[in-house]
């Protein structure tokens, strides 16, 4: 089961991303980002990122260990703003810490121009993102964080951010387990990712077994009050039994079809231009920032 730990000290929040996540130390002498049971993209964005960490987890691929923060707003008094203050009070009591990577740098198209990521590790990611049906893992927002990033062990990959996944548990009733997803855009495309020796060694790992210890991870009270459920129990059934399914019809599904970084580039530069024919001469010197990150996360920056 995950540990749980009890929030002591609020160092900052984390404004970067839209659930203004924060990173506080715990009473076991960690330090953790927390995510928030009161944000904006709610109980159901923890739930995933619980099932997918812990999936990615054991199936070999690198996720900072999570675990169930307990969080009283007391500790976080001294935050200024009023809307931030607010997140907090909504989410007293339990929420989910993933472990601080200090010094983590953003796995940005930059960094990929130089990091050299195996065909297999890529397409090990890109097999389970597509399994899990994880659509935000792309050029631009990576999700991908590289660690260590000094001493001298060698940077690795390290998936982080899995809220947006297992999109079915927003549509029970009209979710194919057999359904195919764009992933030409995937922030390892470019690799030459292996997805096929990848569904050949993992799609066996994931068993209804292995589905049924992930989705214990999660605690009842993020399952309670679905929708058509009676107990948190049925509800873990349910993505045991759609998972399970989705990788029986891996052959369905199976992302193969993956764009070079010029063809990228190209179909940037395209979409950019047709961004600026369709502008008011006033605006045609705004940048186009879509899908781009608004700036680099740098972990380390918060701690002094």
């Amino acid at each position: 089961m995950l540990r749980e730990v009890t929030s002591v000290r609020y160092v900052t929040p984390l404004r970067a991303g839209g659930s203004v996540p924060a990173v506080v130390e715990a009473d076991d002498l960690g330090t953790y980002v927390v995510k928030f049971t009161g944000s904006a993209q709610g109980r159901k964005a923890l739930v995933a990122e619980v099932i997918v960490g812990e999936l990615a987890r054991r199936l070999g691929l690198r996720v900072p260990e999570l675990v169930l923060a307990h969080f009283d707003p007391v500790i976080a008094a001294d935050e200024p703003h009023q809307e931030v203050r607010g997140l907090h009070a909504a989410s007293a009591g339990l929420n989910l810490g993933m472990d601080y990577l200090p010094g983590a740098r953003d796995f940005t198209p930059e960094v990929a121009r130089t990091f050299r990521v195996d065909p297999l590790e890529a397409g090990q990611v890109i097999w389970l993102d597509a399994l899990t049906v994880n659509v935000d893992r792309t050029v631009h927002s990576s999700n991908l964080m590289v660690w260590p990033t000094f001493g001298t062990v060698p940077p690795r990959l390290w998936l982080i951010d899995h809220g947006a996944a297992l999109v079915f548990h927003h549509r029970w009733d009209l979710s194919a387990p057999d359904k195919a997803y764009d992933f030409r855009r995937h922030a390892l495309g470019h690799y030459t990712p292996d997805t096929r020796t990848a569904d050949a060694e993992l799609a066996p790992k994931v068993t209804e077994e292995l589905l049924r210890e992930v989705t214990a991870e999660v605690p009842d009270a993020w399952l309670a009050g679905e929708p058509g459920f009676a107990t948190p129990d049925e509800v873990r059934e349910a993505y045991v039994a759609h998972l399970h399914a989705r990788v029986r019809a891996s052959a369905a599904w199976l992302p193969t079809d993956f764009p070079s970084r010029e063809e990228i580039a190209a179909e940037d530069a395209l979409r950019t231009a047709k961004t600026q024919q369709g502008r008011p001469s006033w605006l045609k010197q705004v940048p186009d920032l879509h899908g781009k990150p608004a700036a680099e996360q740098d972990w380390s920056v918060h701690l002094g």
